[in-house]
């Protein structure tokens, strides 16, 4: 079995709920390790980015709304990257399946998401469902040095005149 890197991410209503611990508590039954996490604002960009892959669909506008929290009044998402053997079908198996209603009972999805009227699935959470996927959502949201593991291939760039915002 290959070591693999899995993104995770709690959603706007997972953190409005207050469901933080519990997801976290389910996670850590799968053994793996936490190599980087944050709190991040969503921005439009970023969920257009994060989600360009289902742009044709009828529900996009009203998904970026919710991961971009203008749904629950809560811009902020807790993404993590797990790491360890299995990790990409370890997680999915505790999170569930996407569609709450087809989600095992026992897994987040199945215990907490739920489905609106319009047909998005509030699932509370994201994870990765392939290493193609889960490469391409860790350099989205992550950059190399917010890693504890040098998953993939970098490179050393010296910038000018960056403009970075530092305590006072």
């Amino acid at each position: 079995m290959a070591r693999e890197a899995t993104l995770v991410i709690i959603k706007p209503d997972g953190l409005k709920k207050s469901l933080t611990g519990d997801i976290l508590s389910r996670l850590s039954q799968a053994g793996l390790k936490i190599i980087a996490a944050k709190t991040v604002k969503v921005s439009e960009s970023l969920a257009k980015k994060h989600y360009g892959h289902l742009s044709d669909r009828p529900f996009f506008k009203e998904l970026l709304r919710y991961i971009t929290g203008q749904l629950h009044g809560e811009n902020r998402v807790l993404a993590m990257v797990y790491y360890g053997e299995s990790a990409i079908s370890q997680v999915r198996q505790i999170v569930g399946a996407t569609n709450p209603e087809e989600a095992d009972p026992v897994s987040v999805r199945g215990a907490y998401g739920r489905i609106l009227t319009t047909g998005l699935f509030e699932n509370v959470v994201h994870a990765s469902s392939s290493a193609e996927d889960a490469e391409k959502e860790i350099k989205l949201w992550f950059a190399p040095s917010e890693v504890v593991v040098n998953l993939y291939p970098c490179k050393v760039i010296t910038l000018e005149k960056v403009e970075q915002k530092v305590w006072a």
